[in-house]
């Protein structure tokens, strides 16, 4: 969606190691956000945008305008199931995954590209996209891309800009304590009692959080052996700034 960091020039960069040519879309999509939500005031800086990808040797870019997207008289849209029905960011943003469907799916058709890459920390949406396009018999694979951190640990993402100076020095927190539980997990210990001490420990840090949950790292159903592949999620607010974030167990 634009105000592009240095996570979406890694998407970029495992793109380039793939294929011969890279398209980059750049669309902030007003169907999945809810009123209220921040579309109005998300960082927009499109000049700059493309002046960076330029040097980055992108192709193309695809900017389309909200009427070529959703013209008037616009009526049909994807409302996904599965890992969209977590129970995770679909609890607390139920409008979110109809409209990032939709839109994901004009985009990969109008491109059509043989890759896609979606970054790991939109974890939920990673797998939802994946889904969407093995269920529409899409041509293009979605090929997911490791999270890119600040030094300090903190996921990289357009709203981290948001934050005042004290936010920025205490948002690294969550990173860290998501590691802490996921370490935990790892050496035997109760998911539901390492969940429990993560969950204090991220209140105890000044966040107000939304959930921290242990799921399957590939459908997103609630856990239940430490032997299937695991993947710990989290968000959590930090004054007006809602940060999420994920870890493999």
């Amino acid at each position: 969606m634009g105000a592009l960091h240095a996570g979406h020039f890694a998407l970029v960069q495992a793109a380039q190691r793939r294929a011969h040519r890279v398209i980059v879309s750049i669309f902030v999509n007003p169907t999945q956000f809810a009123p209220g939500e921040d579309l109005a005031t998300y960082p927009r800086t499109f000049a700059a945008d493309i002046a960076a990808l330029a040097k980055s040797n992108v192709e193309m870019v695809w900017a389309p305008s909200t009427a070529t997207m959703y013209p008037d008289g616009f009526a049909t849209r994807i409302v996904p199931e599965g890992a969209a029905k977590a129970g995770l960011e679909d609890a607390f943003r139920p409008h979110f995954f109809a409209g990032v469907a939709t839109v994901v799916a004009k985009l990969l058709i109008q491109c059509e590209p043989d890759f896609a890459m979606f970054g790991e920390k939109d974890y939920q949406q990673l797998r939802v996209v994946a889904q969407l396009a093995r269920d529409l018999g899409l041509k293009t694979k979605i090929v997911g891309v490791t999270t890119k951190r600040e030094r300090d640990g903190l996921a990289l993402s357009s709203r981290n800009r948001y934050l005042t100076a004290t936010e920025h020095t205490a948002a690294p927190m969550l990173y860290r304590i998501l590691k802490e539980c996921a370490g935990e997990i790892a050496a035997g210990k109760p998911i539901g009692d390492a969940l429990h001490a993560g969950r204090a420990a991220i209140a105890g840090a000044g966040f107000t959080l939304d959930y921290l949950e242990a799921r399957d790292a590939k459908t997103l159903a609630p856990v239940v052996s430490h032997t299937q592949p695991i993947r710990l999620l989290v968000a959590a607010r930090i004054g007006k700034t809602r940060l999420i974030d994920n870890v493999a167990v």
